[in-house]
Protein backbone atom coordinates (compact mmCIF):
# COMPACT_ATOMS: atom_id res chain seq x y z
CA UNK A 1 0.00 0.00 0.00
CA UNK A 2 0.83 4.18 -0.35
CA UNK A 3 3.08 5.38 2.10
CA UNK A 4 0.66 7.32 3.04
CA UNK A 5 -2.94 6.24 3.66
CA UNK A 6 -5.66 8.46 4.99
CA UNK A 7 -9.13 6.93 5.59
CA UNK A 8 -12.98 7.66 5.60
CA UNK A 9 -15.89 8.87 4.10
CA UNK A 10 -16.29 10.02 0.27
CA UNK A 11 -19.17 11.87 -0.99
CA UNK A 12 -20.80 13.52 -4.27
CA UNK A 13 -21.52 16.94 -2.97
CA UNK A 14 -24.02 18.68 -4.84
CA UNK A 15 -23.71 22.96 -5.46
CA UNK A 16 -26.85 25.18 -6.86
CA UNK A 17 -25.15 27.23 -9.43
CA UNK A 18 -23.30 30.43 -8.21
CA UNK A 19 -24.62 32.02 -5.38
CA UNK A 20 -27.70 30.58 -5.62
CA UNK A 21 -29.98 29.27 -2.45
CA UNK A 22 -30.95 25.76 -2.39
CA UNK A 23 -34.35 27.36 -2.69
CA UNK A 24 -33.79 29.17 -6.22
CA UNK A 25 -31.74 26.01 -7.58
CA UNK A 26 -33.06 24.20 -10.40
CA UNK A 27 -29.89 22.20 -10.89
CA UNK A 28 -27.26 21.27 -8.91
CA UNK A 29 -22.81 20.68 -10.10
CA UNK A 30 -21.58 17.76 -8.88
CA UNK A 31 -18.28 17.06 -7.89
CA UNK A 32 -16.66 14.52 -5.08
CA UNK A 33 -15.10 15.02 -1.56
CA UNK A 34 -14.40 13.80 1.82
CA UNK A 35 -11.95 15.16 4.58
CA UNK A 36 -9.88 11.98 4.56
CA UNK A 37 -10.12 12.12 0.19
CA UNK A 38 -8.95 15.92 0.57
CA UNK A 39 -5.96 15.03 2.80
CA UNK A 40 -5.35 12.52 -0.04
CA UNK A 41 -5.22 14.57 -3.09
CA UNK A 42 -3.45 17.52 -1.64
CA UNK A 43 -0.61 15.13 -0.46
CA UNK A 44 -0.54 13.19 -3.65
CA UNK A 45 -0.57 16.64 -5.34
CA UNK A 46 2.87 17.49 -3.55
CA UNK A 47 4.23 14.39 -4.95
CA UNK A 48 4.00 11.84 -1.99
CA UNK A 49 2.90 8.06 -2.41
CA UNK A 50 -0.81 8.57 -1.19
CA UNK A 51 -3.28 6.33 -0.78
CA UNK A 52 -7.11 6.70 0.26
CA UNK A 53 -9.24 3.80 2.32
CA UNK A 54 -13.08 3.78 2.14
CA UNK A 55 -16.41 1.42 1.57
CA UNK A 56 -17.97 2.26 -1.60
CA UNK A 57 -21.43 0.73 -3.51
CA UNK A 58 -20.72 -1.07 -6.29
CA UNK A 59 -22.35 1.22 -8.77
CA UNK A 60 -21.43 3.51 -10.95
CA UNK A 61 -22.02 6.22 -8.35
CA UNK A 62 -19.43 4.28 -6.51
CA UNK A 63 -16.86 3.90 -9.29
CA UNK A 64 -17.48 7.82 -10.18
CA UNK A 65 -16.36 8.91 -6.84
CA UNK A 66 -13.27 6.07 -6.55
CA UNK A 67 -12.49 7.98 -10.40
CA UNK A 68 -12.12 11.28 -9.46
CA UNK A 69 -9.40 10.58 -6.58
CA UNK A 70 -7.56 8.21 -8.83
CA UNK A 71 -7.13 10.63 -11.45
CA UNK A 72 -5.05 13.20 -9.25
CA UNK A 73 -2.73 10.08 -8.32
CA UNK A 74 -4.05 8.63 -5.15
CA UNK A 75 -4.03 4.88 -5.17
CA UNK A 76 -7.37 3.44 -4.25
CA UNK A 77 -6.57 -0.19 -5.00
CA UNK A 78 -7.58 -1.10 -0.97
CA UNK A 79 -11.46 0.44 -1.30
CA UNK A 80 -13.74 -2.05 0.07
CA UNK A 81 -16.68 -2.57 -2.58
CA UNK A 82 -20.60 -3.34 -1.30
CA UNK A 83 -23.25 -1.71 0.52
CA UNK A 84 -26.25 0.50 -0.07
CA UNK A 85 -25.24 3.79 -1.32
CA UNK A 86 -22.61 7.08 -1.83
CA UNK A 87 -23.36 9.72 0.86
CA UNK A 88 -24.29 12.90 -0.47
CA UNK A 89 -23.88 16.35 0.62
CA UNK A 90 -25.37 19.66 -0.76
CA UNK A 91 -23.47 23.12 -0.46
CA UNK A 92 -25.12 26.41 -0.46
CA UNK A 93 -21.93 28.76 -0.81
CA UNK A 94 -22.42 32.11 1.36
CA UNK A 95 -21.88 35.41 0.06
CA UNK A 96 -21.31 38.79 2.50
CA UNK A 97 -23.11 38.22 5.67
CA UNK A 98 -24.82 35.16 4.84
CA UNK A 99 -23.12 32.11 5.74
CA UNK A 100 -22.76 28.84 3.73
CA UNK A 101 -24.63 25.78 4.01
CA UNK A 102 -24.63 22.11 4.33
CA UNK A 103 -26.97 19.61 4.25
CA UNK A 104 -25.80 15.81 4.62
CA UNK A 105 -27.67 12.85 3.08
CA UNK A 106 -25.74 10.12 4.20
CA UNK A 107 -27.08 7.96 6.33
CA UNK A 108 -26.71 4.51 5.70
CA UNK A 109 -24.23 5.06 3.32
CA UNK A 110 -21.46 1.81 2.33
CA UNK A 111 -18.86 2.97 4.32
CA UNK A 112 -21.63 4.02 7.51
CA UNK A 113 -22.28 0.51 7.38
CA UNK A 114 -19.02 -0.95 6.79
CA UNK A 115 -17.43 -4.11 9.23
CA UNK A 116 -14.42 -4.58 11.14
CA UNK A 117 -13.89 -7.45 8.91
CA UNK A 118 -13.83 -5.35 5.67
CA UNK A 119 -10.71 -4.31 6.66
CA UNK A 120 -7.17 -6.32 6.49
CA UNK A 121 -5.20 -3.61 8.08
CA UNK A 122 -2.16 -5.31 7.89
CA UNK A 123 -2.29 -6.07 4.32
CA UNK A 124 -3.88 -2.09 3.83
CA UNK A 125 -1.07 -0.84 5.79
CA UNK A 126 1.91 -2.63 5.44
CA UNK A 127 4.70 -0.52 4.24
CA UNK A 128 2.82 2.51 5.09
CA UNK A 129 4.85 5.90 6.88
CA UNK A 130 1.93 7.84 8.09
CA UNK A 131 -2.18 7.39 9.03
CA UNK A 132 -4.41 9.85 8.64
CA UNK A 133 -7.95 10.06 9.83
CA UNK A 134 -10.46 12.90 11.44
CA UNK A 135 -12.93 12.72 13.70
CA UNK A 136 -16.04 12.87 11.45
CA UNK A 137 -15.26 8.98 10.30
CA UNK A 138 -15.81 7.78 13.96
CA UNK A 139 -18.89 9.89 14.05
CA UNK A 140 -20.75 8.04 11.05
CA UNK A 141 -21.13 5.27 14.03
CA UNK A 142 -22.12 1.20 13.38
CA UNK A 143 -18.92 -0.15 13.80
CA UNK A 144 -16.95 2.36 12.60
CA UNK A 145 -15.07 3.63 16.52
CA UNK A 146 -13.90 0.11 16.93
CA UNK A 147 -12.37 0.17 13.04
CA UNK A 148 -10.52 3.22 13.39
CA UNK A 149 -9.14 2.02 16.95
CA UNK A 150 -8.18 -1.63 15.08
CA UNK A 151 -6.41 0.70 12.59
CA UNK A 152 -4.76 2.96 15.26
CA UNK A 153 -3.64 -0.34 17.28
CA UNK A 154 -1.87 -1.83 13.97
CA UNK A 155 -0.44 1.71 13.61
CA UNK A 156 0.86 1.73 17.01
CA UNK A 157 2.54 -1.68 16.73
CA UNK A 158 4.32 -0.85 13.54
CA UNK A 159 5.42 2.83 14.67
CA UNK A 160 3.23 4.50 11.32
CA UNK A 161 2.81 8.17 12.26
CA UNK A 162 -0.64 9.25 13.15
CA UNK A 163 -2.35 12.04 12.58
CA UNK A 164 -6.37 13.23 13.31
CA UNK A 165 -8.33 16.34 12.34
CA UNK A 166 -11.12 16.24 15.40
CA UNK A 167 -13.32 17.65 12.98
CA UNK A 168 -16.32 18.14 15.39
CA UNK A 169 -19.62 18.04 13.57
CA UNK A 170 -22.99 18.40 15.83
CA UNK A 171 -25.01 17.17 13.04
CA UNK A 172 -23.40 13.73 12.94
CA UNK A 173 -22.80 13.18 17.38
CA UNK A 174 -23.30 14.84 20.31
CA UNK A 175 -20.77 16.79 22.38
CA UNK A 176 -20.78 13.59 25.02
CA UNK A 177 -20.35 10.84 22.22
CA UNK A 178 -17.43 12.91 20.62
CA UNK A 179 -15.75 13.25 23.96
CA UNK A 180 -16.63 9.53 24.92
CA UNK A 181 -15.09 7.84 21.41
CA UNK A 182 -12.35 10.53 20.72
CA UNK A 183 -10.69 10.23 24.19
CA UNK A 184 -10.10 6.57 23.36
CA UNK A 185 -8.52 7.46 19.73
CA UNK A 186 -6.60 10.23 20.07
CA UNK A 187 -3.83 8.43 22.80
CA UNK A 188 -2.61 6.68 19.41
CA UNK A 189 -2.10 9.84 17.67
CA UNK A 190 1.20 11.69 17.18
CA UNK A 191 0.12 15.05 15.45
CA UNK A 192 -3.70 16.32 16.33
CA UNK A 193 -5.19 19.15 14.50
CA UNK A 194 -8.46 21.50 15.78
CA UNK A 195 -9.40 24.48 16.54
CA UNK A 196 -10.57 25.83 19.70
CA UNK A 197 -14.59 25.48 19.44
CA UNK A 198 -13.32 21.60 18.55
CA UNK A 199 -11.41 21.10 21.75
CA UNK A 200 -14.28 22.76 23.64
CA UNK A 201 -16.86 20.66 22.21
CA UNK A 202 -15.18 17.42 22.53
CA UNK A 203 -12.99 17.15 25.51
CA UNK A 204 -14.20 20.54 27.58
CA UNK A 205 -11.14 22.38 26.97
CA UNK A 206 -11.24 25.98 26.67
CA UNK A 207 -7.73 28.34 26.73
CA UNK A 208 -7.16 31.15 29.55
CA UNK A 209 -8.84 34.18 28.31
CA UNK A 210 -10.89 32.83 25.69
CA UNK A 211 -14.62 33.43 24.37
CA UNK A 212 -15.20 30.24 22.05
CA UNK A 213 -18.20 31.62 21.06
CA UNK A 214 -17.34 34.77 19.49
CA UNK A 215 -14.30 33.11 18.13
CA UNK A 216 -12.09 35.62 20.62
CA UNK A 217 -8.91 33.88 21.75
CA UNK A 218 -5.41 35.46 21.98
CA UNK A 219 -2.08 33.93 21.63
CA UNK A 220 -2.35 32.71 24.98
CA UNK A 221 -5.57 30.70 25.10
CA UNK A 222 -4.07 28.83 21.57
CA UNK A 223 -1.19 27.68 23.61
CA UNK A 224 -3.13 26.65 27.08
CA UNK A 225 -5.48 24.54 24.55
CA UNK A 226 -2.39 22.42 22.84
CA UNK A 227 -1.07 22.28 26.02
CA UNK A 228 -4.23 20.36 27.55
CA UNK A 229 -4.43 18.37 24.93
CA UNK A 230 -0.81 17.16 24.75
CA UNK A 231 -0.69 16.34 28.68
CA UNK A 232 -4.86 15.09 28.42
CA UNK A 233 -3.37 12.26 25.45
CA UNK A 234 0.60 12.58 24.92
CA UNK A 235 -0.06 14.23 21.20
CA UNK A 236 3.90 14.58 19.95
CA UNK A 237 1.84 17.82 18.59
CA UNK A 238 -0.79 19.68 18.06
CA UNK A 239 -1.69 22.34 15.24
CA UNK A 240 -4.64 24.89 15.85
CA UNK A 241 -6.10 27.06 13.22
CA UNK A 242 -6.93 30.10 13.47
CA UNK A 243 -9.94 31.76 11.83
CA UNK A 244 -11.12 35.02 12.34
CA UNK A 245 -14.47 35.18 10.09
CA UNK A 246 -15.14 38.83 8.88
CA UNK A 247 -17.80 37.53 6.39
CA UNK A 248 -18.83 34.75 4.38
CA UNK A 249 -16.26 36.29 1.65
CA UNK A 250 -13.77 37.53 3.90
CA UNK A 251 -11.80 35.71 6.86
CA UNK A 252 -8.17 36.10 8.59
CA UNK A 253 -6.37 32.73 8.13
CA UNK A 254 -3.25 31.57 10.53
CA UNK A 255 -1.99 28.85 12.53
CA UNK A 256 -0.31 27.50 15.24
CA UNK A 257 1.92 25.02 15.74
CA UNK A 258 2.86 23.26 19.43
CA UNK A 259 5.60 21.27 19.55
CA UNK A 260 7.95 19.98 22.37
CA UNK A 261 7.06 22.80 24.75
CA UNK A 262 7.14 25.89 21.98
CA UNK A 263 4.32 27.01 20.06
CA UNK A 264 4.91 28.24 16.69
CA UNK A 265 2.84 30.68 15.04
CA UNK A 266 2.27 31.47 11.33
CA UNK A 267 1.58 34.90 10.00
CA UNK A 268 -2.20 35.99 9.23
CA UNK A 269 -3.31 36.27 5.54
CA UNK A 270 -6.40 37.97 4.56
CA UNK A 271 -8.32 35.97 2.44
CA UNK A 272 -11.30 36.55 0.42
CA UNK A 273 -13.07 33.22 -0.41
CA UNK A 274 -14.24 31.82 -3.59
CA UNK A 275 -15.23 27.92 -1.91
CA UNK A 276 -14.38 27.31 2.40
CA UNK A 277 -15.41 23.74 1.88
CA UNK A 278 -12.41 21.80 2.63
CA UNK A 279 -10.41 24.65 3.56
CA UNK A 280 -9.12 22.38 7.56
CA UNK A 281 -8.69 19.84 5.01
CA UNK A 282 -6.14 21.08 2.86
CA UNK A 283 -4.37 22.74 6.21
CA UNK A 284 -4.23 19.62 7.46
CA UNK A 285 -2.09 18.20 3.98
CA UNK A 286 -0.11 20.80 4.31
CA UNK A 287 1.07 20.00 7.26
CA UNK A 288 1.53 16.26 6.54
CA UNK A 289 3.32 16.95 4.07
CA UNK A 290 5.70 19.82 5.65
CA UNK A 291 6.59 17.36 8.61
CA UNK A 292 7.19 14.16 7.16
CA UNK A 293 9.26 16.38 4.76
CA UNK A 294 11.57 16.92 7.45
CA UNK A 295 10.66 20.89 7.80
CA UNK A 296 11.58 22.68 10.87
CA UNK A 297 8.06 23.63 13.12
CA UNK A 298 8.16 26.90 12.24
CA UNK A 299 8.30 26.17 8.67
CA UNK A 300 5.94 23.38 8.78
CA UNK A 301 2.83 25.63 9.58
CA UNK A 302 4.02 28.71 7.52
CA UNK A 303 3.37 26.18 4.77
CA UNK A 304 0.64 24.56 6.36
CA UNK A 305 -1.51 27.88 6.30
CA UNK A 306 -0.13 28.72 3.32
CA UNK A 307 -1.57 26.18 1.42
CA UNK A 308 -4.94 26.70 3.08
CA UNK A 309 -4.74 30.17 1.96
CA UNK A 310 -4.65 29.19 -1.50
CA UNK A 311 -7.00 26.35 -1.30
CA UNK A 312 -9.94 29.40 0.05
CA UNK A 313 -9.33 30.73 -4.15
CA UNK A 314 -10.34 27.37 -5.35
CA UNK A 315 -13.67 25.87 -6.61
CA UNK A 316 -14.82 22.62 -4.56
CA UNK A 317 -13.01 20.95 -1.90
CA UNK A 318 -9.52 19.44 -3.56
CA UNK A 319 -6.58 21.88 -2.94
CA UNK A 320 -5.08 22.14 -6.39
CA UNK A 321 -1.97 23.63 -5.83
CA UNK A 322 1.97 22.38 -6.22
CA UNK A 323 4.61 22.91 -3.81
CA UNK A 324 6.29 25.86 -5.49
CA UNK A 325 3.02 27.81 -5.47
CA UNK A 326 2.62 27.01 -1.68
CA UNK A 327 6.42 27.97 -1.29
CA UNK A 328 6.26 31.23 -3.13
CA UNK A 329 3.38 32.30 -0.83
CA UNK A 330 4.77 31.47 2.37
CA UNK A 331 7.51 33.43 1.48
CA UNK A 332 6.24 36.32 1.29
CA UNK A 333 4.96 36.77 -2.73
CA UNK A 334 0.90 36.89 -2.01
CA UNK A 335 0.07 40.10 -4.28
CA UNK A 336 -1.72 38.05 -6.99
CA UNK A 337 -0.41 39.25 -9.93
CA UNK A 338 -0.38 37.71 -13.25
CA UNK A 339 2.54 35.09 -13.76
CA UNK A 340 3.96 35.63 -17.13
Amino acid sequence: MSKFVTFGEIMMRLNPEGYFRFVQADKFEVSYAGGEANVAVSLANYGLDAGFVTKLPDNPLGAAARNEVRRYGVDVSSVVWGGPRLGIYFAEKGASQRPSKVVYDRAGSSIALAKRADFDWAKILKGTKWFHFTGITPALGGELPEICLDALKFCKAHKITVSCDLNYRGKLWTKAEAGKCMAKLVPYVDVLIANEADAADVFGIVGKGSDVESGKLDKAGYVSVAEQLVKRFGCKQVAITLRTSLSAFDNLWAGMLYAKGTAHFSKEYAVHIVDRVGGGDSFGGGLIYALATGRKPQDAIEFAVAASCLKHSIEHDFNQVTVSEVETLAAGNGTGRVQR
